[in-house]
């Protein structure tokens, strides 16, 4: 890896190229012909400039080339358009911006310009989406996906307990991480220890934006984005040859190092990108109380190498690649007394894509895609006396073919539709021979505007599965505008995912932490052998008994969202959203058994219908240029209905409600029940962000706040009730400054993370205070 960052480091500095320049100057003003303090950037070299109090801008030192210009401002529809760079010439924009309040916030988002090996994007989704540009990640200084996501209204970021603390997984308005897609440039990515993605294996570098969509996505993304999902969209498409190197180091022994490299050849017509990152830490613990040696979140060291390239065979076709490969090594060290162990992990993920992206004379657009990803991990145990433990190998593959379509001929109407096939390949030595899955899928959506107040979204998509047959995954989306500062979206969904591997097939053993885990498919025979050769010491039948004899069954979901948004003013802009999720068949995990040896035996069971509901709130504001103040707030609440209808019916073990402090014992009622695990009923967050454009400096300042939620069931009756252990509510600080000198080629930022030095032991995957100073330095 050294050698390679020296050969780029060698290489960027050669490959800036000594040409002619110009520049580009504008103005930018409303309907009334009133300057606008808006946004300008242009793509694909990412320059960006905040318009003057009297509308106007500048860049100066363009290289000559057809640029693409994006001016946005809250509250407006983003414009685009082209521009050409003359060399030695100044080029004139006048920018008119035109009112419209549902425009997505702070980035346009059009596939044709911005992501031309994907025609699927999160404009095309009928459910309420957020923007998280580039330029937001900088300026907060965050190093991993999940460290810019646990920022974001509706968004909490909750650990894998069972995994070792590894898997840090995202949870959407109630929605666990086996629910959310996370995609890379619309391709979905794999690897869930329990269910959860672990988002710290995404290092930020050479993202340009984060796309979320909320709620069932699975229309146009597929199964697994039943509660949503998360698109990653990296940089390309360079007009001029630029490279970027960049070093932070701080607390924990941190160390970030990233390199980034873009090149234009054959005369622009192809483009090259090159990112290389190394993020290493020691680690820290947050269970002293406890442990007496070791880390609850492990020193890890993590390679990330990503690229792409595309070329324009002819005017209208073009063929691209890309791929990415990313490695972490980890050592989880653990002392409870005398006993001492470390847990050895490696993990890697790799993912490769080729398309061909063609528009013909009728106006449609075509894009073939194939895909193939893998995810590995290997794992062992050994003690401290010499002794080997557990040892495990995980190997996850998927093999998908897409066709995608496009259709944008008639004036006020929008087409897009696709098919495709995915099969999915595990080996795994606990598992033996798993037989692959199949299944394959066709979508389609229109959006029509139908007139200047109204627009309509709508389409389906159908998935079938090998072993699970077919479904049907309808979407409505409706946008109203009665005036010029209100809009109103309704967005009505279907979701539809099926077990995956580890809870139909899986038998795990966690010697340590005393607990194995068996998958639905093969739990009743299993435990039934166990019984008659004398292994357990208890058999729930209560929960056995509810084990299908057919295993699992896919779940479904239908969501409903109603967003309202009001703009009285170029610089205030308010939202207020509504959600309800219903789940039917979701899959929750269970114990069933214990084992003589005290081994808690798990596996899993469908629930009969969950909710999620609660109401998202934002406000932003803008009193200067370059100065932004925004405060999210969720109220959620997620339960399952079929407990409060046992509670009701005085069903044994649901019937009683017990006092493990006093022995005190109560007949249950519905409102003991508090509602799912890990879920927060109140969430909160500030942010505040200013540039100072003489000095070239930005600061940011943000507070997240997240409610008691609860960790675990402690008095035995099988629902969450106030007598059971509960996380305190907590709050966490953030900050950062950075400054450009040298003609903004050089960055210096210092940022730092949970000021007030916040733990919790029933947080292993929180980190105590981090603070990290670093330089970027930006070859152009």
């Amino acid at each position: 890896m050294l050698k390679f960052y020296l050969l780029m480091l060698y290489f960027i500095p050669l490959v800036v190229c000594s040409q002619m320049k110009g520049a580009l100057q504008g103005t930018v003003y409303n309907d009334d012909g009133r300057p606008i303090l808006a946004s300008v950037r242009l793509s694909p070299d990412n320059y960006f400039v905040q318009v003057k109090s009297d509308g106007s801008f500048k860049i100066n030192d363009l290289y000559e080339g057809i640029y693409t210009i994006t001016v946005s401002h809250i509250g407006y529809k983003n414009l685009e358009q082209s521009v050409e760079i003359v060399p030695e010439k100044t080029s004139y924009v006048n920018i008119k911006l035109t009112a419209d309040a549902h425009a997505l916030n702070e980035v346009a988002v059009d596939d044709k310009l911005v992501q031309p090996d994907n025609l699927i994007s999160a404009a095309n989704s009928a459910m309420p989406v957020t923007v998280i540009t580039r330029r937001q990640i900088e300026l907060m200084g965050s190093r991993r996906l999940d460290e810019v996501l646990k920022e974001q209204t509706g968004i909490a970021v909750v650990n894998n307990i069972a995994g070792g603390n590894r898997s840090v997984g995202v949870q959407l308005q109630g929605f666990s991480s086996a629910y959310v897609m996370i995609l890379i440039d619309g391709q979905p990515m794999v690897g869930r220890d329990g269910g959860s993605f672990d988002l710290s294996r995404i290092s930020v570098t050479n993202i340009e934006r984060v796309e979320i969509i909320k709620g069932a996505a699975s229309c146009l993304f597929g199964s697994e984005a039943m509660g949503g999902a998360i698109n990653i969209v990296t940089r390309h498409g360079a007009l001029q040859a630029q490279g970027l190197a960049s070093v932070r180091y701080g607390s924990l022994n941190t160390l970030d190092a990233t390199l980034e490299g873009e090149t234009p050849f054959v005369a622009n017509r192809g483009e090259a990108s090159l990112s290389a990152n190394f993020y290493r830490s020691d680690g820290f613990n947050v269970n002293s109380r406890y442990q007496t040696r070791g880390t609850t979140v492990p020193p890890s060291n993590n390679y990330t190498l990503q690229g792409r390239s595309r070329y324009r065979l002819a005017r209208n076709t073009t063929i691209g690649v890309s791929g990415r490969y990313g490695l972490r090594k980890s050592v989880m060290t653990r002392g409870y007394g005398n006993e001492v162990y470390e847990d050895h992990m490696d993990e890697g993920d790799f993912n490769a894509s080729a398309y061909l992206n063609t528009t013909g004379r009728d106006g449609l657009q075509a894009l073939s895609r194939f895909y193939f990803t893998n995810y590995s991990w290997n794992s062992g145990i050994e003690w401290q006396q010499g002794r080997r433990g557990e040892q495990s190998r995980f190997i996850q593959s998927i093999y998908r073919l897409e066709q995608q379509f496009v259709y944008n001929r008639f004036v006020d109407l929008s087409l897009t539709g696709g098919l495709g096939s995915t099969l999915e390949t595990m080996d795994d030595r606990s598992l033996g021979d798993v037989p692959s899955m199949e299944n394959g899928f066709f979508y389609g959506q229109a959006e029509w505007r139908a007139d200047e107040k109204l627009q309509i979204l709508g389409g389906g998509r159908y998935d079938y599965h090998a072993d699970y047959g077919g479904r049907v995954s309808p979407n409505l989306g409706l946008t109203y505008m009665p005036m010029r500062f209100l809009t109103i979206k309704v967005a009505l969904g279907a979701g539809f995912k099926t077990p995956d591997f580890r809870q139909r097939f899986q038998v795990f053993t966690n010697p340590l932490v005393g607990y194995t885990v068996l998958g639905a498919d093969i739990a009743r025979k299993q435990l039934s052998d166990m019984q008659a050769d004398g292994q357990l010491s208890e058999l729930r039948n209560y929960t056995f008994n509810k084990l299908q004899q057919d295993g699992l069954q896919p779940e479904q979901s239908n969501t409903f969202n109603l967003t309202v948004t009001v703009n009285p003013s170029s610089s205030w802009r308010t939202e207020l959203s509504a959600f309800y999720h219903q789940i039917k068949n979701q899959i929750n995990s269970f114990q069933v058994a214990t084992a003589t040896d005290g081994q808690m035996i798990y596996s899993y069971l469908n629930l009969p219908k969950v909710n999620n509901k609660g109401i998202e709130a934002s406000i932003s504001h803008k009193p200067l240029p370059n100065f932004d103040i925004s405060i999210g707030y969720q109220y959620l609440a997620a339960k399952d209905q079929s407990v409060r209808d046992s509670i009701i019916a005085g069903n044994w073990p649901y019937s009683s409600l017990r006092n493990p402090a006093t022995g005190e014992t109560f007949r249950s009622q519905p409102s003991d029940y508090w509602g799912l695990e890990n879920r927060s009923r109140h969430m909160a967050n500030l942010r505040i962000f200013y540039y100072h454009q003489p000095w070239d400096m930005g600061l940011t300042f943000r507070i997240n706040y997240r409610g008691k939620y609860p960790f675990e069931d402690t008095n035995g009756n099988f629902y969450i009730d106030r007598y059971d252990t509960f996380v305190a509510g907590f709050f966490l600080f953030n900050a950062s400054i950075e400054k450009k000198i040298f003609k903004k080629h050089l960055a210096l930022q210092v940022t730092a993370e949970n000021i007030t030095n916040y733990t919790d032991f029933l947080m292993p995957g929180q980190l105590g205070r981090v603070v990290l100073a670093g330089l970027t330095y930006r070859f152009f």
